[in-house]
């Protein structure tokens, strides 16, 4: 089937009562115009409403997406920071609503950011920058930025970000650990939540899934294992004081 029909059916379907994740005319043309089989291997899955696993991330069902730059709201022209470019997409949407020119985007993995480079690339969307860097630390050469959309749950805002937003800027991110709330977050922190929400804990350095790691015996895996099932990560570690300067890498 022609992927523009497919496109046109998935937005139909996000924009309908019985799910109302669309609902502004530019993000409804947005997604009808990118291309979302040039970032999902399968055609038809693309334009399914699922999320799935790739490279040790999740790469986030269309109605999510909906939700989250519906959120976001950005207007034409606005500078915007994509925190988590996974496979590409989200940063694709957003360049067809401010121009891709205006987006950065960055991941901790360094492999998702070639594949997301990749992918731009063939959608039509090569203007957007892709960086490899740690999401704490943002973006701070090209701030301050008038919308950050952060595509990971944090316990609270990050500092480093909410620095970077411009002085009627705002952050848009899942805010919480286990109960996460979608959150809208100004120059001053103050964060309005807009509903329930569950995503994955933002990683920080070393938590990433090409790792370089020593090799380890069965024994160790096994360990390591149900350690790791049974210990928070990341942005959920609330005991870690998240506000320290970060080096810089």
């Amino acid at each position: 089937m022609d992927p523009a029909v497919l496109r046109d059916d998935m937005v139909d379907s996000l924009e309908h009562e019985s799910k109302g994740c669309v609902r502004s005319t530019a993000l409804s043309v947005a997604m009808r115009a990118v291309p979302r089989h040039e970032f999902v291997d399968d055609e038809r899955a693309a334009y399914a409403d699922r999320a799935f696993e790739h490279f040790g991330t999740r790469v986030l069902a269309p109605s999510t997406v909906g939700r989250l730059l519906e959120a976001l709201d950005p207007d034409a022209d606005d500078s915007v920071l994509v925190v988590g470019a996974g496979v590409g997409y989200t940063a694709a949407v957003v360049a067809e609503i401010v121009g891709e020119q205006n987006v950065q985007a960055i991941d901790i993995t360094r492999r998702l950011v070639y594949e997301a480079r990749d992918n731009l690339r063939r959608a039509g969307y090569e203007g957007v920058l892709v960086d490899c860097r740690d999401g704490a630390n943002g973006f701070p050469e090209y701030a301050p930025y008038d919308r950050i959309l952060l595509e990971a749950a944090a316990v609270r805002p990050p500092r480093a970000l909410v620095d970077q937003l411009a002085p009627d800027g705002t952050l848009v991110m899942p805010l919480g650990a286990h109960d996460q709330a979608l959150a809208v977050v100004d120059r001053d922190g103050a964060a309005e939540r807009l509903g329930s929400c569950a995503f994955d804990p933002m990683l920080v350095e070393g938590e990433q899934a090409d790792t370089v790691e020593r090799n380890r015996t069965r024994r160790e895996d096994r360990e390591f294992a149900e350690r790791d099932a049974q210990r928070r990560k990341g942005w959920e570690l609330d005991w870690i004081d998240w506000d320290a300067d970060a080096p810089t890498r």
